[in-house]
């Protein structure tokens, strides 16, 4: 259905030209708006902001670094994603970083996690958090272990899972998180039979 000027003279034919044209005036600017409603798109949807200012573990993990003076103090925001990504603990992967490579300070093949002892290489540091993280959360290797079960797969070295934690506990206290005690066996503690 059209509206404008031509219905308008179909049905005020009787009338003067000039009572015609103010009534076309009048009906054109509504016929204009209800043609750009039609042929509007509806808007977007509104996005949710993400959130609101900066996460405070990585503000918390920068300052970290930075008093370490550790070269990976830019990936701070990287370390928190990929934690939350693969359910760790945000603080596991920075502390076995400061660890294995003084948080980037010397490291080879772009692995400062010394996974593999440092033999398997990465395009990038960043890509090396990334493959070292989703292998900590999803490998059947490490799937559903607690802490200690993973830091000892990851080190079976008795000292190492209580060193990791002590870090994690220097950047980001936590009560529950106490030093891992559990008995290793090594093979000069058993008995052998003699004669």
């Amino acid at each position: 259905m059209r509206f404008g000027y031509g219905l308008v003279a179909k049905t005020v034919s009787g009338y003067s030209k000039q009572l015609t044209i103010a009534l076309g005036l009048l009906v054109l600017p509504l016929t204009m708006r209800l043609e750009k409603v039609a042929h509007s798109k509806p808007a977007p949807p509104a996005k949710r902001p993400e959130s609101i200012g900066p996460d405070p573990r990585a503000i918390r993990l920068k300052k970290f670094f930075s008093r370490l003076h550790c070269p990976v103090t830019y990936l701070a925001a990287d370390f928190i994603r990929v934690a939350d990504e693969n359910q760790l603990d945000w603080r596991l992967l920075p502390s076995i970083a400061v660890l294995e490579s003084g948080g980037g300070k010397a490291y080879r093949n772009n692995n400062i996690f010394g996974w593999n002892n440092g033999q398997d290489p990465f395009p990038t540091v960043r890509a090396g958090l990334n493959e070292v993280a989703f292998k900590l959360g999803h490998s059947p290797l490490y799937r559903n272990r607690d802490l200690a079960g993973k830091l000892h797969l990851y080190n079976p070295d008795e000292a190492y899972a209580d060193s990791v934690i002590t870090v994690m506990n220097r950047i980001s206290p936590a009560p529950a998180l106490k030093p891992v005690r559990r008995p290793v066996w090594r093979q000069n503690q058993f008995v052998y039979a003699t004669d």
